[in-house]
């Protein structure tokens, strides 16, 4: 090693030959004190910055525009709602003629109603149409079917059998419009009479004498109802044998509808039916 003082080769690169160790101590510290620090905006810096003392940007205001149209669609969606409940209270606290009549004059009005009611179905945990559409899955399907007050016709697409459809507004090529009381099928006609939803009105009794008249002797019929509906399910049993009908069961297990089925006994028997009762199914304002 030379003497203090002494020149050395360079060590590194850009530094001029002969310089003493203490020149070169020097002129090393030097570079080091103009070198920016780590995490600086120089070169050598790659992490991050100061935090910025004006802290995170706020979001920008909802614009006007987006506010009216949110107050807007709450208005006309409390708006489509009583339009639903005023329709639904018509269709129970009316007759079957009323109905036919209303809907014919307005069918718009039915395709409001029919979106109502499936949003109130839409909550149910089974649709009650899926249980008679397994009921006749696990029948021939040359049985011949009439559903009363079919919608959009599910129940015809999901089985194999000839299914007449039969509603007040057609909702479906399928359907044929008619009051539910009176139907265009001969006598004899079907082998199985469903209503899904549907005994609404308050005629009861000549619905569903309409029923017995079109089904075939020893025929089935289906109803799947509201079970807040039945004041006296007992009396309601008692009231069908009066209109030709026994009953072969029932499932009253679930707390939204009930499910009875019946075979047709022979033609309804003359004289009300006292029994033959079902409350209206009327929704509260929310």
């Amino acid at each position: 090693m030379p003497p203090d003082g002494a020149a050395e080769p360079a060590e590194g690169p850009g530094e001029p030959a002969g310089l003493s160790r203490r020149q070169r101590r020097n002129r090393q510290k030097q570079q080091r004190q103009q070198e920016p620090p780590a995490g600086s905006d120089g070169e050598r810096g790659s992490g991050p910055g100061p935090p910025d003392p004006s802290g995170p940007a706020e979001a920008p205001p909802e614009p006007r525009s987006d506010r009216s149209a949110a107050l807007r669609a709450r208005m006309e969606e409390r708006l489509l709602g009583a339009r639903f409940r005023y329709l639904n209270q018509q269709l129970y606290t009316g007759s079957s003629r009323d109905a036919a009549r209303l809907f014919r004059d307005d069918p718009a009005a039915f395709h409001l109603y029919h979106r109502g009611f499936e949003r109130q179905v839409q909550r149910w945990p089974e649709r009650p149409v899926q249980r008679i559409v397994r009921y006749l899955r696990r029948r021939p399907a040359s049985l011949v079917v009439a559903d009363f007050g079919c919608g959009d016709c599910t129940l015809a697409a999901s089985v194999k059998n000839q299914v007449h459809c039969f509603d007040l507004v057609p909702l479906s090529p399928r359907v044929t419009v008619c009051d539910m009381a009176k139907v265009p099928l001969a006598a004899e006609a079907v082998d199985v009479a469903v209503f899904c939803l549907a005994l609404m009105g308050t005629n009861l009794q000549e619905i569903l004498g309409e029923a017995n008249r079109v089904l075939k002797l020893g025929g089935t019929l289906l109803v799947a109802e509201v079970a807040s509906r039945f004041e006296d399910t007992r009396a309601f049993l008692r009231a069908m044998t009066q209109l030709g009908f026994k009953t072969v069961s029932k499932d009253l297990s679930s707390s939204y509808f009930y499910v009875l089925e019946f075979t047709k006994t022979g033609p309804a028997r003359p004289g009300p039916a006292p029994g033959l009762r079902l409350r209206p199914c009327l929704y509260k304002r929310r």
